[in-house]
């Protein structure tokens, strides 16, 4: 049985502060202090207890939780090694990104400097990553798995009947006759029919706009992997206009679709007219079929230089249509986020789901968002 190391609140503190900038993650001085202050009043020797307090003061983004237990789960097991601290020789600390395709080198050889190292890898530190810090091969790779991601919304009853094996919720008289004819005319067995279910219509609407183009290059391959990964998806992009991309994103080869999808827009970058964008959704698409009974998933920032009375207008034609009404904010995983821009205010009585999108995580979390019920 292993004795923890008695240590003081203050030095427990920036031990563990040191840790965690070890590994990537921003830990100013304000948090550390609020984090000894919290030590104080919880037990030293709870490992839940300090983890807890730690968690609560110094992890700012939800992207960086996981990160944080790892190294949390290290820094305490070497803690309660039951060696002295004094005779610890300084300690480094560092993130390993394992190439998926290489062998573990080096195992089994005496390290006589020993560190904490963290292992994740390769897709799993980039699935936490911002969209905003991708470079070029990162945004290739972050392609790839998002072909993987599952666009299934719930389905819906269908007005059209099927063949029901036994008794279904209608008689199917034309198949009973039919089957008579055989017989003589004598009907030997009734045949049924039953309501079908089939899956609801997902509608994708992303933002390209000036403000949103360190997402848009993410975000538009996210919007190719729903379209060609699932029939019934519709994809749009807008910025002062709204342009349809459905066609051009169906194409299997994601170079090839994204080419197309570039070609199609003429104002790519260019100002927000978000109100004018949904009103000619909603006129020449939405209200008339498109939308009604669909989820509809906007992907915007939520800056717009129009008019947010009109905004919230064309927001409140589309809940009424539509199943569920999804809003993928990049920008609310930002530490004191509010949504205090006109448009984002103006649309946010009419969502039902609002959430981040700024990560290949936050996108996995948007696919389950998506298929709930």
């Amino acid at each position: 049985m292993t004795t923890a190391i008695a240590s003081s609140p203050e030095e427990m503190a920036v031990s563990f502060a040191r840790v965690l900038r070890g590994v990537g993650l921003q830990v100013p001085l304000d948090s550390v202090l609020t984090f000894v202050n919290a030590l104080d009043v919880v037990s030293l020797e709870s490992r839940s207890d300090v983890f807890w307090a730690g968690r609560s003061t110094l992890v700012r983004r939800p992207e960086d939780h996981q990160l944080f237990d790892r190294a949390f789960a290290v820094f305490w097991e070497h803690r309660t090694s039951g060696e002295s601290s004094e005779e610890l020789p300084p300690q480094k600390v560092s993130l390993l990104i394992d190439d998926e395709n290489e062998d573990d080198q080096g195992a089994g050889e005496y390290d006589p400097n020993p560190a904490i190292h963290l292992r994740f890898s390769a897709s799993e530190a980039l699935r936490k990553k911002d969209f905003a810090q991708y470079d070029d091969d990162e945004l290739a790779e972050a392609q790839r798995l998002m072909q993987a991601l599952r666009f299934a919304g719930p389905p819906r009853r269908s007005l059209r009947l099927t063949t029901a094996k036994r008794n279904g919720s209608r008689h199917d008289l034309r198949r009973t006759v039919r089957a008579s004819i055989s017989n003589g005319g004598e009907p030997m067995q009734l045949h049924w029919k039953q309501p079908s279910d089939r899956l609801r219509r997902i509608v994708v609407l992303l933002d390209i706009s000036g403000s949103m183009e360190p997402y848009a290059r993410a975000l538009l391959r996210f919007m190719h992997a729903a379209v060609a990964g699932r029939q019934r998806v519709e994809a749009f992009a807008f910025s002062t206009r709204l342009t349809r991309l459905t066609k051009e994103l169906r194409s299997r080869d994601p170079d090839k679709a994204i080419q197309r999808a570039a070609e199609q827009v003429p104002d790519w970058s260019g100002g927000t007219r978000l109100g004018e964008s949904l009103r000619k959704f909603n006129d020449t698409w939405g209200v008339r079929g498109m939308a009604r009974g669909a989820i509809v998933i906007v992907l915007s920032d939520g800056w717009d230089r129009g008019n947010p009375e009109l905004l919230g207008e064309q927001m409140k034609r589309l809940q009424r249509v539509s199943h569920r009404l999804i809003w993928v904010n990049p920008l609310k995983v930002t530490p004191g986020y509010a949504p205090l821009a006109k448009g984002m205010a103006a649309a946010l009585p009419y969502i039902d789901e609002f959430v981040e999108g700024h990560s290949l995580e936050a996108m996995e979390r948007l696919t389950r968002v998506i298929s709930a019920d």
